[in-house]
């Protein structure tokens, strides 16, 4: 959901033309839609089945390219790849998933927009990065916006507990560390080698333990459960699968900047998705969005 893999950059990056506005809008739509795909599969999986389903696919969906390139994996850097593995996609499946028994798919989206502001937080605070004063004034200010969402999301009555967006805040600090993790040690290896590497490390364990459950009755007894199981897949094979690879493509073509566009993109595609879902989307939600997207401006700038 997302985040934004790094990845080798091109040297000669072309300009940001049609081709490349159409794809930033399709990646946009891909990854602002994981948040309405585990909305439906919760209807009818608990959280930690979405999860497991969830990296259980991908992991599936990987193995041709891990298979296709094992030989030229540095496995010796396998302690930065399982923590790639865990904090870039493990973790944060369970932690959205637990997260959005409670709040909606549109808070979940905008909430995880704070990746970016947490990848330079962390930056700052474990790598030694430098950042300008309006950097930090762009971290402050989505930080608020996020502590009025989690304070006030549930304004409007439409029930839930609000507090559970800390897990989503846990997830983006999940993704952001995720990527520092890659800056620092994996800079060399391309995202999709990164992923197949990492997926092949947390993925035996995610499809023993989804088979450990209920999840075969469900998937036989439950109403619904394969309408929930085919938005799980969706979620797996587009979001977490289709999406890196179209995301490295992007990068390779224009330029990190142009692709960092995705971050004011995925939030209002998620109210979106809400909206059309019939979730009650308040004024408190735009304005705890507008102060996010504003962070993440000024860090960007």
């Amino acid at each position: 959901m997302k985040r934004t893999p790094t990845a080798i950059i091109a040297s000669e990056p072309m300009s940001a033309g049609w081709k490349s506005w159409g794809v930033l809008i399709l990646l946009s739509l891909i990854w602002g839609t994981s948040y309405i795909l585990i909305k439906k599969g919760l209807q009818a999986f608990s959280p930690t089945q979405v999860a497991c389903l969830r990296l259980s696919v991908a992991s599936l969906a990987f193995l041709p390219i891990l298979l296709h390139r094992f030989a030229r994996i540095d496995w010796s850097r396998w302690k930065a790849l399982l923590l790639v593995g865990l904090l870039g996609f493990g973790i944060p499946a369970f932690l959205f998933a637990v997260a959005q028994t409670q709040i909606s798919s549109s808070m979940a989206g905008i909430l995880n927009s704070l990746t970016p502001l947490f990848t330079l937080l962390l930056g700052i605070l474990l790598f030694g990065l430098r950042a300008s004063w309006a950097k930090g004034l762009g971290v402050l200010v989505g930080l608020i916006g996020a502590a009025l969402l989690i304070l006030l999301g549930n304004g409007d009555g439409s029930g839930g507990n609000p507090w559970y967006g800390v897990l989503v805040v846990l997830g983006a600090i999940c993704y952001a560390a995720s990527s520092n993790v890659v800056g620092a040690q994996l800079r060399d290896m391309s995202s999709i080698t990164i992923s197949a590497a990492a997926f092949a490390m947390i993925g035996l364990p995610a499809i023993g333990y989804l088979f450990s459950t209920d999840f075969l009755s469900v998937m036989a007894h439950e109403a619904g459960a394969w309408r929930a199981f085919g938005a799980v897949v969706l979620l797996a094979l587009l979001s977490t699968v289709l999406a890196s690879v179209i995301f490295f493509r992007l990068v390779q073509w224009t330029s990190p900047v142009f692709a960092s566009m995705i971050s004011y993109l995925v939030p209002l595609v998620a109210v979106a998705w809400g909206l059309f879902d019939g979730e009650s989307i308040s004024l408190v939600h735009f304005l705890g969005m507008a102060l996010i997207l504003s962070g993440i401006y000024l860090v960007k700038k």
